[in-house]
């Protein structure tokens, strides 16, 4: 599966600087948010990085490229800055939006047990299926052409780059195997990435002793 994953070079020439970590974590048990995690929102919240920090505003940068409007719709960590204290929402998706706001990047959570196919970040055809709920009940979105997209062989799973995750793919209390995606631009430099990974490593053996996990650093090519 990790080694599958690519970036269309479509979206490489938006911003050559983009890689994205990706680490893929097998046997967890996740849980509702329990004290611990509550103690790392509490503590990111106090460390977060503020809305002008310069990586935040990198992504900005990136949504203006591919035509999205980022005060319409935020980058995924633009969004979490500004919801301070974080939302409560279980153990492993607690763990890395905290990591999220301490660092100023983007970070998604997958069920592998719901993916299909190799992850790959593109540019939308505008014909791919995003499955969303609106006002309670199932439904079915789809991107604009271009918009830049995370994908499996059934549809779009992440729009607008990060901005909003499909309703098949999330994280639930159920996921017992994960795919995290950790993305990152210019100004972070790649050992930051690489320590904000280690941090969610330690976090998710926290929650699971004895996990297993893979990672690989994808860049442009």
């Amino acid at each position: 599966m990790i080694e599958d994953i690519w970036v269309d070079p479509a979206v490489s020439a938006l911003r050559p600087d983009f890689a994205v970590l990706a680490m893929t974590v097998y046997g967890l048990r996740n849980g509702p948010t329990d004290d611990r995690s509550r103690a790392w929102l509490a503590e990111a919240a106090e460390a977060a990085v503020t809305v002008d920090d310069p990586r935040v505003e990198a992504w900005r940068e990136a949504y203006r490229a591919f035509g999205a409007k980022p005060q319409r719709t935020r980058p995924s960590v633009d969004a979490l800055v500004r919801r301070m204290p974080l939302p409560e929402i279980n153990l492993v998706v607690d763990a890395y939006n905290a990591i999220s706001v301490r660092h100023g990047l983007p970070i998604g959570g997958e069920d592998l047990g719901r993916y299909v196919g190799p992850a790959r970040l593109v540019r939308a055809q505008g014909d791919e299926p995003f499955e969303v709920v609106e006002k309670g009940e199932p439904a079915i979105d789809n991107p604009e052409i271009g918009e830049v997209v995370w994908r499996d062989d059934l549809g779009a799973t992440c729009r607008r780059w990060n901005w909003r995750q499909c309703v098949r793919t999330r994280i639930t209390e159920e996921t017992t195997d994960a795919l995290f995606l950790l993305e990152r631009l210019a100004p972070m430099s790649l050992e930051e990435l690489r320590a904000a990974g280690d941090e969610l490593a330690g976090s998710l053996r926290e929650i699971t002793p004895g996990v297993r996990i893979e990672s690989r650093l994808v860049e442009h090519e």
